[in-house]
């Protein structure tokens, strides 16, 4: 059986990317995740769902030192998925020094890691915000590079470090994944996202506003141009994301004469905006949500979605999962938890 790591493996998407690996028989699970805007109560919920647990290594992966003895318990690491990083565009803004050192130092380690001990294959967790503001759209893998927050910079710097990496490294593969707006939660309600901090996201700002956690709804501008002057996203389904990182695995491994390092777009190619996105949930859910326009913010780009064609051609992966899919799962997530389940 393949030994996979898993890094930010308590988090939103690593954690739905090891309930994927696991019910296909991908491979056995190894997690790093320090908890950092996670909780370990994640580790059961996946075991709750799989029946199946894994060794989680609870360490800080700019720590070079516990990077290197991780990989020295666990010989014949088959393939890495690097999720762990801090991801919040607005602290980003404020602290950006945390971000450069945290996102950056913790990638360069690990990749030193798989030098040393021979990993051939790396999936990269990047994002859409390393396009920034997009003229022309939708974007596809050839749109010029623009990062506007340091958090999208840190990953556009990321994906050149492993660009660079695998270049110079003849036995290691890489896939950069620039997903976009992941949501929604598993189809059992029993995982979904779960931020430590005040969510900044989207989806879970409204399902907490429909609950009572958070009082109302900040719609950040409503003047963009744009069809209701509200930002447009690309949203996706977790689940959807996280069967693609098992699908780059899998291709990584059929196909050794791969580029060295092969980049996707991950999204549903349709753009959705922020007041679609509050009247599909009122729709799907029956329940009326408190929101009031505010102030842009800062890092925030005003419209953005994808041209996913390179993705479902090469690695015939396709979105299965609806709008309506992502707001009901998102909403069944929220009521557990509320539930305490």
């Amino acid at each position: 059986m393949k030994k996979i790591l898993v890094t930010g493996g308590a988090g939103y998407i690593g954690s739905h990317t090891i309930v994927e690996i696991m019910e296909r028989n991908a491979g056995e699970v190894i997690s790093a995740d320090n908890y950092s805007n996670s909780t370990p109560k994640t580790f059961e919920r996946i075991k709750t769902i799989t029946e199946k647990a894994l060794k989680n290594y609870n360490i800080d992966l700019c720590d070079a030192s516990a990077v290197k003895q991780m990989f020295e318990e666990n010989e014949g690491i088959d393939g890495i998925i690097h999720f762990a990083a801090f991801k919040f565009v607005g602290e980003s803004v404020e602290n950006p020094l945390l971000y450069y050192h945290n996102n950056l130092e913790s990638l360069v380690n690990i990749l030193r890691a798989v030098k040393e001990f021979k990993v051939p294959n790396f999936i990269f967790s990047s994002s859409c915000s390393v396009y920034g503001n997009i003229g022309k759209l939708p974007v596809n893998e050839s749109t010029a590079l623009g990062a506007v927050s340091p958090y999208g910079y840190s990953k556009q710097v990321g994906e050149r470090i492993v660009q660079d990496f695998a270049a110079s490294t003849a036995s290691v593969k890489a896939v950069l994944l620039r997903y976009f707006n992941p949501t929604g939660a598993h189809v059992s309600g029993k995982i979904g996202e779960e931020p430590l901090q005040k969510p900044t996201n989207l989806v879970p700002v409204i399902t907490q506003t429909a609950i009572g956690k958070i009082k109302e709804i900040v719609v950040h501008g409503n003047n963009y141009n744009t069809r209701d002057g509200t930002c447009i996203r690309d949203y996706i389904h977790v689940t959807d994301i996280a069967r693609a990182h098992t699908d780059a695995l899998a291709w990584l491994e059929k196909n050794k004469d791969s580029p060295a390092c092969s980049i996707f777009n991950l999204g549903s190619g349709n753009g959705v905006s922020v007041m679609e996105m509050i009247n599909a949930f009122e729709k799907v859910s029956g329940k009326k949500l408190n929101y009031r326009i505010g102030p842009k913010r800062d890092g925030d780009v005003e419209a953005i979605y994808s041209d996913n064609t390179l993705v479902k051609n090469t690695l015939g992966w396709n979105p299965q999962f609806t709008l309506e899919d992502m707001m009901l799962s998102a909403w069944k997530w929220e009521l557990n938890m509320k539930e305490g389940a």
